[in-house]
């Protein structure tokens, strides 16, 4: 058998947008994971939003990319919670943080540093940002070293808020917008593709033999990575441009789309 590297998103992918992991989805990944192939996640996520996934799908991955592609966990047990920090890639927020301020006065804010420490400025949805997060003023999240920025304006609707972000010319960042007027930003030229890039290379793996699933826009270069050589899959529910860069699509999150493309990618 060749082994091959699957990397997962979590929210709209394993998980439903409501969190619920259904049994057919978890049942094929510890299928795929058991038959020694590397099953790992890629997310947007918190470390401490991100290991909790792992515990409930029963899988132990030797690599996770978390903060989209700006933290690279390895498998450690030593460490307390079984992983270790790999890599990690930061930047001064300042610049982007005050930009956006501009544009967007009634956003709130949120700035994740290597530690996994969210300090937020404004209202965010009970268990969105992380476990560790702390509300401070606006000029607190300036300053320090960064893994990520979110920015969330629930009053623009995804098109509008689109437009905004555009307009603001944001350069020198690596910049997403995710559901409902949630935007990440991360290190230049730092995504999931470059994360999980570095732990193809560390596992030995060819690019024909990666496998990736997603359905954001945080997702499109992770998407293209795979499908440069390998298999990129877009979920049923993926928007245009997500689907436009992969080169193979399944069934929605309601419709159990990873376990789906998992009976048909790695047949049993």
């Amino acid at each position: 058998m060749t082994r091959r590297l699957l990397a997962l998103d979590v929210d709209g992918t394993v998980l439903r947008e409501d969190g619920d992991l259904t049994p057919a989805v978890r049942g094929e990944i510890r299928r795929v994971a058991a038959a020694g192939h590397e099953v790992m996640l890629a997310t947007g996520r918190s470390v401490s939003m991100t290991l909790p996934v792992l515990d409930r799908l029963g899988v132990v991955s030797e690599y996770v990319v978390c903060a989209n592609g700006a933290i690279t966990l390895q498998r450690d047990l030593d460490a307390p919670l079984g992983y270790s920090r790999l890599h990690v890639e930061t930047f001064d927020p300042s610049g982007v943080l005050q930009t956006i301020r501009e544009h967007l006065e009634d956003a709130s804010f949120a700035v994740e540093d290597a530690d996994g420490l969210f300090r937020y400025h404004g209202s965010f949805p009970d268990g969105a940002l992380a476990t560790t997060a702390v509300q401070v003023d606006f000029d607190e999240l300036v300053g320090d070293e960064a893994t990520r920025v979110v920015v969330l304006s629930p009053d623009h609707r995804t098109e509008d808020f689109l437009a905004v972000v555009e307009a603001m010319g944001l350069h020198k960042v690596s910049y997403n917008v995710g559901w409902t007027a949630w935007l990440d930003i991360a290190p230049d030229g730092v995504n999931k593709a470059t994360g999980l890039e570095r732990v193809r290379e560390l596992l030995g793996v060819a690019r024909a033999d990666v496998v990736a699933i997603g359905d954001g826009r945080n997702d499109i270069d992770m998407l293209e990575w795979a499908s440069a050589e390998g298999v990129g899959v877009a979920m049923g529910q993926a928007p245009p441009e997500v689907r436009a860069a992969a080169n193979d699509r399944t069934e929605t999150d309601l419709s159990d789309g990873v376990a789906h493309a998992l009976a048909r990618l790695f047949p049993a």
